[in-house]
């Protein structure tokens, strides 16, 4: 070869070796960018969540169903199973309304007064008192019945509904995070493989432009591990773009623990008795407010006194260790310490009878599958993003409400979509913040 042809060669190998630099560096430098972009939608997808609300019911059934859950669940079953008391499963087929009505105002009257069947009833049941609810008039005890026969005709739909929901809150709660996480990785791997392919390119040009021709790399697998990695931690955009990534991921890192504090998804204590939700609450159908008394009329839930353990366990495995222990905390008079589980800040206001009683969400809601559960956990973030996110997509449950009229019919001038939360204040601080 002549050296003019020989110096055309080298010309060209440089070039070469120049362009291919500077794709290295404006791939690392795209990649810094990408992975920037990722950071700051994985950050700002810490705090979101899905909620999802309870579908409303219309008309006596809906007002039923809070009569039931309120009153009547803790003793007796929707279905034909008995609990303390017989399944209302076909109930007016055995008695009519004005019986049942009778019947729910003043039980003790009715077995005293002989009639057959109150009488039989109270036998079959180990003459286990009904309490007394005067205050429930014959549309009340109809709105029940309605309830109980809704839900009779469709069991298996809600069930099907109610599981889909808890599925995809469960993938919602943590999807967000894991998916951005992922893309990350992916990220880094490909830009890894790119970038030792470049190096490889890099490598016999440089030969190349020494020796005037390709050579082939001579050694162990491992010599030339470390030869590359000697190159490529000589080049100074390598050096550079190694630094922006760990500095990338210390504050994905830094964000992520900062995003955590004061979060305590997947908490689950010890309590001092082994109390079952999957029994009483799955397998028994107790509802919420039998043992929670203010879940539907107050703002806290309240915990439950150990002299409503004993309606039923006054009679129901005394010799348990672990009934026996709360025998042991009524007879020294000192108070089971329940171990807090769900737990806001001070400085967040929140009502649960305006979420249960007047929004008519389930506890599962906020709380998880809890019939489903051995050991209460918490199982959603319970951040101000996850409550401000449950407010933009929930609609404001205002059937048979008088108060929502006027607020539906202002909405309805100015917006084509259904009313949601967001729509009557349920962004604004003061409502939670005061």
């Amino acid at each position: 070869m002549t050296n003019r042809n020989r110096g055309l060669v080298l010309h060209s190998d440089r070039k070469r070796l120049f362009m291919f630099d500077k794709m290295i560096t404006r791939f690392l430098k795209i990649t810094a960018v990408v992975a920037t972009l990722f950071v700051g939608l994985i950050t700002a997808h810490a705090q979101d969540s899905t909620a999802t609300a309870a579908p409303a019911a219309g008309g006596d059934v809906a007002n039923g169903e809070t009569l039931f859950k309120n009153n009547c669940a803790q003793c007796h079953n929707t279905d034909g199973a008995d609990l303390t008391g017989p399944g209302l499963k076909d109930i007016t087929k055995r008695r009519d309304i004005v019986w049942l009505t009778k019947w729910v105002n003043n039980s003790s009257a009715m077995i005293a007064s002989g009639d057959k069947y109150a009488v039989d009833l109270y036998t079959k049941y180990n003459k286990t008192q009904m309490t007394a609810f005067p205050s429930l008039v014959q549309a009340d005890v109809e709105a029940i019945v309605a309830y109980v026969d809704a839900q009779n005709t469709a069991i298996a739909a809600p069930t099907a509904v109610a599981g889909a929901a808890s599925t995809a809150s469960a993938e919602n709660s943590g999807g967000n995070g894991n998916f951005f996480n992922i893309v990350l990785i992916a990220l880094l791997v490909l830009m890894a493989l790119v970038l030792f392919a470049l190096l490889n390119i890099l490598n016999l040009l440089s030969k190349q432009q020494g020796g005037g021709e390709a050579t082939k790399l001579s050694g162990s697998f491992i010599d030339n591990l470390i030869s590359g990695a000697k190159n490529a931690a000589n080049h100074t955009t390598i050096r550079s773009a190694v630094l922006w990534l760990f500095i990338l991921l210390a504050g994905k890192a830094t964000l992520d623990g900062m995003f955590s504090i004061g979060v305590h998804q997947g908490y689950a204590p010890k309590q001092p008795i082994a109390f079952s939700h999957k029994l009483h609450a799955g397998e028994y159908k107790i509802n919420c407010g039998y043992c929670h008394t203010g879940v539907y009329k107050g703002k806290q839930a309240s915990i439950p006194s150990a002299n409503i353990c004993m309606n039923c366990h006054n009679a129901i495995k005394q010799a348990s260790p672990e009934i026996q222990k709360i025998y042991t905390a009524l007879e020294t008079n000192t108070p089971i310490e329940w171990v807090r589980v769900h737990n806001l800040p001070d400085l967040a206001y929140f009502n649960h009878s305006q979420h249960t009683n007047v929004a008519g969400l389930e506890c599962k809601n906020c709380h998880g599958d809890i019939e489903q559960m051995e050991v209460v956990q918490q199982r959603h973030t319970l951040t101000m993003g996850w409550c401000i996110d449950c407010h933009r997509k929930t609609d404001v449950n205002a059937k048979g409400n008088a108060y929502y009229d006027k607020l539906i019919e202002m909405h309805n001038k100015t917006n084509t979509g259904s009313m949601k939360v967001e729509n009557i204040g349920g962004l604004e601080c003061s409502k939670c913040h005061y």
